[in-house]
């Protein structure tokens, strides 16, 4: 008896590969980050949403994954949020909570009162800041050191810049302005008879004896000098023109007597 045995043979066949259901998929996730409400609190907040498939669930920095893409409680700082649709697929973004700035809701205003410089002697200016809209204040001027004192004083004329700092360093800037006070009329009398007298000889590009008398602080510093030469006549004459009249002279007396100072 024969027997006949049907051997069947495979070939060129493999196990079925079940298809990788994120192939083709990108989950996308956005979203917005709310700062807390101070720089020590932790009530910050991030809201997302995903695209990319459907029934999402999401996490925060790897923890456990929910349902809903609100995370609360939050401080500043850097988190990751992944989200994962029903078939496991996942995408993730990084969101940053910004700590507010203390002084955001500070509004600082300045104001100053001036006292004018005298030229032509030791600066003596005065600036005196009122700060308002904070507490704790100290000032500076000019990037100088702060001070607790609002007054700065011995100030030449001209712009000074105030900055107002409060407790938690929130600052404030004015620009002030120190004018410079008028000439006095015993000066200004003295300064026109050098005008008509002396300037010829004295200026800036001839500065006779080394004197330019168009600056008004040369004729305040050389008072001693001008009233020995003009006055005197010690140790000769000047103007070389001839002596000044006895009402000039007297203009330059009055003026050394009552202190030969810019604002006499």
């Amino acid at each position: 008896m024969v027997f006949l045995i049907n051997a069947c043979s495979k070939s060129g066949g493999s196990d079925p590969v079940t298809p990788n259901p994120c192939a083709s998929v990108t989950v996308t996730v956005t979203g917005n980050a709310t700062p807390p409400s101070s720089s020590s609190a932790s009530d910050g907040s991030i809201t997302v949403t995903a695209t990319g498939g459907s029934g999402f669930t999401f996490n925060i920095n790897g923890g456990t994954f929910q349902s809903s893409g609100v995370f609360n409680n939050l401080a500043a700082g850097t988190y990751t949020i992944t989200a994962k649709n029903s078939n496991g697929c996942t995408g993730s973004r990084q969101f940053t909570i910004t700590s507010p700035s203390v002084c955001g809701g500070i509004s600082i205003s300045l104001s100053a009162t001036t006292t004018s410089a005298t030229p032509c002697g030791t600066p003596n200016g005065v600036i005196t800041v009122t700060a308002s809209g904070s507490t704790g204040f100290t000032y500076n001027i000019n990037g100088g050191t702060f001070q607790s004192s609002a007054s700065f004083n011995n100030l030449a004329a001209g712009s000074h810049t105030i900055i107002a700092k409060d407790a938690n360093g929130c600052t404030a800037t004015a620009n002030v302005n120190v004018t410079a006070a008028p000439a006095g009329p015993l000066f200004s009398a003295v300064k026109q008879l050098m005008q008509t007298n002396c300037v010829s000889c004295h200026n800036a590009s001839q500065s006779e004896g080394g004197m330019n008398w168009t600056v008004e602080c040369n004729i305040v510093a050389n008072s001693a000098r001008i009233k020995a030469r003009a006055v005197d006549q010690n140790p000769s004459v000047m103007p070389p023109t001839g002596p000044l009249p006895a009402s000039e002279k007297d203009k330059i007396t009055a003026w050394i007597n009552a202190g030969a100072k810019f604002t006499d």
